[in-house]
This record gives C-alpha cells, sequence and structure tokens, in this order.
C-alpha cells in the first residue's frame, strides 16, 4: 500500500480557480515496476500534464487512482470533462508471469499430450548445463486434464468429447477450484470444433473464464501454441478483476471515456478484448515507449533512433529504423537467463522487438561469490524500494548510488513531493563497499559504471542480432532513470547525439496516445505455393478480416478507417523455420504469386545472403495487420514560457566516474531554459519528475519544442 508519507498529494483547487472546461482532454496512465504515471492532453491547446506515484504491486488500482485524481485536482479538471478514451499501459502482465504471480488456472488437453508444458520443445538452451533450469510452467502437471479426443492435421475430426468425459472434466476442474482453463487440443488451429465444444461446455457448466488456443494462438507447433493459451488463462485472474474495479471506479467518478489497452504489438484495443487475451499485454509498458519514440522519429527526421527506456525496475532498448520500431511474432518471457534464448516461455504474441535487461533505478547492487560487483536483474521495485524511499529497504540500488554521486537532489526528486534520504543510501552502500575494501563513493561510482555496462552491452546486443552497428546512431533518452544514465550509456556505445525529450519520465504513457488501434491475427493453414486454393486463402483471410474490424470497432474505430496489411510465414519446402514477409495491403488480397515469391527470395537473400534455386515454396502461417492510425497529437512546449533566469540556479558536487574526484557542477532548472539556449557539460537538469545527466565532453541545445539536443564533443 502507498505510504502517504512518502507522496504528498496536492491541495484541492477550489472551484473558481479551475482552467477553462474547453478541451479536447486525453488521459493516459501507464503502471510501471516502480512508479505509475499519469499523462493530460488537451488535444486543442496541446498542453501536457503529468504526475508520477509509486506503484502498489498487491493492489495496483490504489497508485492508478492516487495518480489520476493528483493530475485532475492540480490541472482543474472534471472527470465529466474527459470523454476521449483512457489509454492504459501495464506490466501487470509481465510481472505475474516473471515473478509466479499468476491465477490458479488449469489446462485441458488431448489424451496422451498432458506432459507437452514439461518436454517443451526438447531444446537445451546450454547443451554443456548438466543443471540447466527452466521456469516452472504457469500451469502446473497436477492441474492439466487430458481428454479423449481427436482432429487429423489435415482437420478431419475423428473422435469427438463425450459428453460423459467433460462431466467427470468438470467436477475436477471445481474441485481444484480453478480460477481460469485453457483449452488446447491437437490441431485445433486447422478445426476448432472439437475445441470449441470442450471451451463451451466447461463455459457454461464453470463461472471462471475459459479461453481456447484457436482463438488465442492459432498457429502450427504443439508446445509454442500451448504454452501461449496457459500463460493467457493463467493472467486471466490477474487482469479482469483490476479492469472490472478500474471501469467501476471510472464510472462513479463520471468519466465519460472507455478504456483502451495497449498490446505488445504497438497499438490498442478494448479493454473487454484485452481481459480475454491478457497474454497481448505481455509488453504492453515497453512497446508504449517504442511507439513514443516512433513518434520522435519521425518528428525528428531520424530514420534509425535507438530508443532507451530506463525506468525503475527495468531498462528497454528498441531500435526504430525507416521511422517504424520492428515486430516480432514470438515474445520470450520470464527467462531463467536474461541472455539466453531458450530459458523462457515463447509465447507466440506480436511485439515490439525490443531487448529488455534488469537494470533500472531500483535493480539491486551486491557482491557475489568472487568478489565481485554485481548489479541487478533483482529490483527493489515500489516496495520496499530504494533504501533512499525510506520504506524500508537496506540493500543500496542504482538511485542511492546516483544520489551518493549528487546526480540526484534529495529535497527536488518528485519536486519535493517524495525527498530522498541521503543518509539511508549511505549506510546501504556500506554494505556493500565493506565488501568490496573500497570508499562509499568510489562503490557508487562503480555501481553507476556496471549498470551502464551492462544496459550497453544489451543494446549492442540488439543490434547485432539485427545486423546493425549502433555506432552513431541517435540516443532517445526517457523513463524516470533514463536521462541520468544516457550520456553515459551513449559514450559506451560511440553515440554522438542524445535526445531528452520534454516529460521523458512519462513517455511511455505518452506514447499510448500516439498509438495506432491495432490488432495483429495469424492462423496457420500450411500450402504449397504452387497449389494454392486461392478461394481456400480468400476465406481464411476474410475470416482474418472480420475479426480485425469486430476488434477495432469494439474500440471506437468507423469500419471505413480500418486498414489492412498482409504477411506470410513462408520458407522452402522441407525446412523447419519460416521468415516473415509482408506482402500486401488493401481490402483484399492483390498480390500475384509470382511477387510472393520474389519478396519471399529477396528476404531470403537479406537474411542468408542467397536464394535457393528450383526448390518449391511453402507459406504456413497467414498474417493481418488490421489499424487505423490515432488522432494527430501535437504537444505545445511542455516547459511552457520561461520561469526564471536562463543560468544555472545553483552547484552542487557531482562525481561522474570512479577514481575521478567531485566536480561543481552547474543545476538547471528545465523551466528556466528557453529554446536555442547553449550550454557545455557537465551539467544538470532538474525538472519534477526526472533528472537529466549532461556528462564532460557534451554540449547541449534547447530544441523549439523544450527537448534537450545533446552532441558529444570531439577533440
Amino acid at each position: 500500500m502507498l505510504d502517504p508519507r512518502r507522496v504528498r498529494s496536492p491541495e484541492r483547487r477550489p472551484e473558481g480557480d479551475r482552467l477553462s472546461t474547453v478541451g479536447d482532454w486525453r488521459l493516459a496512465v501507464d503502471i510501471g515496476g516502480t512508479f505509475t504515471d499519469v499523462v493530460l492532453l488537451d488535444g486543442t491547446s496541446g498542453s501536457v500534464h503529468v504526475e508520477k506515484t509509486l506503484t502498489t504491486p498487491s493492489t495496483p488500482l490504489d497508485a492508478v487512482r492516487l495518480g489520476i485524481t493528483c493530475l485532475l485536482d492540480r490541472v482543474g479538471v472534471r472527470p465529466d470533462e474527459i470523454v476521449a478514451p483512457i489509454v492504459h499501459a501495464t506490466t501487470l502482465i509481465t510481472n505475474a508471469l516473471i515473478e509466479g504471480k499468476t491465477g490458479r488456472a488449469a489446462l485441458v488437453t488431448t489424451r496422451g499430450f498432458g506432459d507437452t508444458l514439461l518436454i517443451r520443445d526438447e531444446h537445451r538452451y546450454d547443451m554443456y548445463d548438466l543443471q540447466i533450469e527452466f521456469p516452472e510452467p504457469p500451469v502446473p502437471r497436477e492441474r492439466t486434464f487430458e481428454v479423449v479426443e481427436r482432429t487429423t492435421a489435415q482437420g478431419i475430426v475423428t473422435d469427438e468429447p463425450s459428453s460423459n468425459d467433460l462431466d467427470v472434466l468438470v467436477g475436477r476442474l471445481k474441485q481444484d477450484d480453478v480460477e481460469a482453463v485453457a483449452v488446447c487440443l491437437m490441431n485445433s488451429y486447422v478445426n476448432p470444433s472439437n475445441e470449441r465444444c470442450v471451451a463451451e461446455h466447461l463455459h457454461q457448466e464453470l463461472e471462471v473464464p475459459v479461453c481456447m488456443s484457436a482463438e488465442v494462438s492459432p498457429q502450427i507447433r504443439e508446445y509454442p501454441r500451448m504454452i501461449t493459451a496457459a500463460c493467457n488463462a493463467a493472467t486471466m485472474p490477474v487482469i479482469g478483476p483490476y479492469l472490472e474495479e478500474l471501469r467501476a471506479w471510472l464510472s462513479t467518478e463520471g468519466f465519460g471515456g472507455s478504456v483502451l489497452m495497449m498490446l505488445s504489438n504497438g497499438g490498442v484495443v478494448s479493454a473487454e478484448d484485452a481481459a480475454q487475451n491478457p497474454i497481448r499485454l505481455v509488453e504492453s509498458g515497453p512497446a508504449a515507449g517504442a511507439l513514443a519514440a516512433r513518434w520522435y522519429a519521425r518528428r525528428l527526421g531520424e530514420e534509425r533512433l535507438l530508443a532507451f527506456d530506463m525506468g525503475g525496475t527495468t531498462a528497454k532498448a528498441t531500435l526504430v529504423e525507416r521511422f517504424e520500431p520492428d515486430l516480432v511474432n514470438t515474445f520470450e518471457v520470464a527467462r531463467m537467463y536474461r541472455f539466453k534464448k531458450g530459458s523462457g516461455f515463447p509465447v507466440s504474441v506480436p511485439s515490439v522487438d525490443l531487448v529488455e535487461i534488469g537494470a533500472g533505478g531500483g535493480s539491486l547492487a551486491r557482491v557475489d561469490q568472487f568478489g565481485l560487483l554485481k548489479v541487478g536483474p533483482e529490483s527493489a521495485g515500489a516496495e520496499p524500494g530504494p533504501a533512499c524511499y525510506g520504506q524500508g529497504g537496506i540493500i543500496p540500488a542504482v538511485t542511492d548510488a546516483d544520489l551518493a554521486l549528487g546526480m540526484l537532489e534529495a529535497e527536488g526528486f518528485l519536486g519535493g513531493d517524495m525527498p530522498l534520504d541521503a543518509s539511508l543510501s549511505t549506510e546501504a552502500l556500506e554494505s556493500v563497499s565493506d565488501g568490496l575494501g573500497m570508499p562509499v563513493l568510489e562503490t557508487a561510482a562503480g555501481i553507476h559504471e556496471v549498470v551502464n555496462q551492462n544496459m550497453a552491452a544489451a543494446a549492442r546486443m540488439h543490434g547485432v542480432e539485427r545486423g546493425i552497428d549502433l555506432r552513431g546512431v541517435t540516443v532517445l533518452a526517457f523513463g524516470g532513470a533514463g536521462p541520468v544514465h544516457a550520456c553515459g550509456v551513449a559514450d559506451l556505445l560511440e553515440s554522438d547525439h542524445v535526445v531528452f525529450p520534454v516529460n521523458a519520465s512519462v513517455l511511455s504513457a505518452f506514447g499510448t496516445l500516439v498509438s495506432p488501434v491495432r490488432i495483429d491475427l495469424a492462423r496457420s493453414m500450411p500450402r504449397s505455393l504452387n497449389n494454392l486454393d486461392v478461394d481456400e486463402r480468400d476465406n481464411l483471410l476474410e475470416e482474418l478480416r472480420d475479426e480485425g474490424r469486430r476488434v477495432l470497432m469494439a474500440a471506437g474505430v468507423a469500419e471505413h478507417k480500418v486498414g489492412f496489411r498482409y504477411g506470410i510465414d513462408i520458407r522452402y519446402v522441407g525446412q523447419g523455420n519460416e521468415i516473415t514477409v509482408w506482402v500486401d495491403e488493401g481490402e483484399s488480397w492483390t498480390v500475384s504469386l509470382a511477387d510472393v515469391r520474389a519478396a519471399f527470395e529477396q528476404e531470403y537473400k537479406n537474411i542468408y545472403g542467397l536464394a535457393i534455386p528450383d526448390v518449391g515454396i511453402e507459406v504456413v502461417t497467414w498474417r493481418i495487420a488490421a489499424s487505423a492510425e490515432a488522432a494527430p497529437v501535437e504537444p505545445a512546449m511542455s516547459v511552457g514560457e520561461r520561469t526564471g533566469p536562463d543560468g544555472p540556479a545553483f552547484t552542487r558536487p557531482v562525481v561522474f566516474d570512479r577514481g575521478s574526484p567531485a566536480v561543481d557542477t552547474p543545476v538547471y532548472r528545465r523551466s528556466h531554459l528557453a529554446p536555442g539556449q547553449r550550454f557545455d557539460g557537465p551539467a544538470v537538469v532538474e525538472e519534477r519528475e526526472t533528472t537529466s545527466v549532461i556528462r564532460p565532453g557534451w554540449s547541449v541545445e534547447v530544441a523549439d519544442d523544450g527537448s534537450l539536443m545533446a552532441t558529444r564533443v570531439t577533440s
């Protein structure tokens, strides 16, 4: 529960002091692992107002209510003035799967396949590790039930589930007191009739949500489909009650807008659709940040941009290429090891392509068994938070180190609403410095350096996996801790430019306001390109288009504004893996088979350096992206008019490097800076929600929109 002593709420405005009620008010919320961010945008004037409050993990709605209420009171806007949909991003699903704090779910599958979640795909992510570990399945074996049924790979039903077997199954599920059920039968992606029969029977007899793999992930390959359905069912009891409570509170308060949820693919859908498929929210928050980076890339004219998002719990890096972040069709969640592909759950969910690392402001420092300094991936989160939060944390976190180095101001944190305790930081750091045999400030500088190295290594790997050298790529720094560390990470990446946008701390929440309404749908239907039945293909695509229209119209999109893009997972006949190629767009499929072959061979050459002549081509999965662009947003210069002198407010000693003395560093108030103003590092720029640290060797110019454009000075 949020301790009200730690975050002071602004006093309510008198009725006579309210702002004008004329405005197109848009509200966005992003629940992070440490902080919950709220953004209020006036679409008419472009004014942006933000609020940040500690996340309440056990009761996430508490932080949302507090943040929204504080922000509206401070701005002077009534709930009934907000009639546009409220857009919401969250890490609830990711955290539930990582921490194993999911609902009590069950899985129903075909007889003989009850061990699939344990067998996985038989891939060993480290073939030489004799003690190899995998995360525990979201549904344990004792709650996995088998039924007698069978559908062939051609979609022919040879055995239907009997009503007697289903009645017995209902009794066992009731006895186990399950909160949700996933139904995943063999070959249901071809013909879901048996799966639908089981799901409908359970839905009638049980008062719990039931999901079908044929709706969650109707794609070939047994394990990815089953683990996706199992993760979906396990998180339905997490998101469902929260969304019900949220909508009830919004209704009681008088809000006029519906709720839209941010998906991992960078689109938004209705809360009802999100509650049915919560696994699609697994990278909801980071995807919102990637969409904000997309918006900034277009605004800045930067075709290639590295979005660097460092919050309280994790850091994320996303490469925007040709003004767009890439999407992947499978995302691995809950990895046992950060950089070991295959050590987590490979859920079949379209997601923004990003790398995530346990390196945030709350990441904890320790001395390992070899006497070496380690930082993360464990995090203090919001409860208890870093030691300086004064909520019981005793292990030093990155924020404690940054405070000790002078990069943060104790009394100015969150504009003074949440003052930090520097003595608690020092006390916590001493526990690590004693183990290292180093002074406290050297230890703090070491923590700062290690976390920068970890983030730079992760970003560099993200670029290497995509064949891109990040040297020289502009970095967009956001998140609460991102601007503190961005110049240090950019130095390690040999990047010469860093952009510190206005309201960087809540940029992911802002990203939800510029995200399209979008749903990505896929269905496997393996067919040889040479023997393709065009009518069969068109019928499948029409079903996907119908579902896309339904989802977007439920989110408030007019039918005529829905657009479609077509993709295929395609391979040479005999291969075991496919590549995804986007080939067409419009109301119907118009591209020729010859053009499909040419597009595939070109993409294959791009990836592998050659094409394979005289070999047949096979389409495995058909994809549709249904989308409608968000209403245009053009925020005004959020820092407003200059409210003070353009020079530094004061100076304070800051340690920038291990082994270097503290430097008297100018501290600027961001609200005092004017467009066109220039200054050199070292410098610190403070605003209510974050601090931008400009390292020595960097210079800054204030852009027209208030963004700080930092450039590395080359000697």
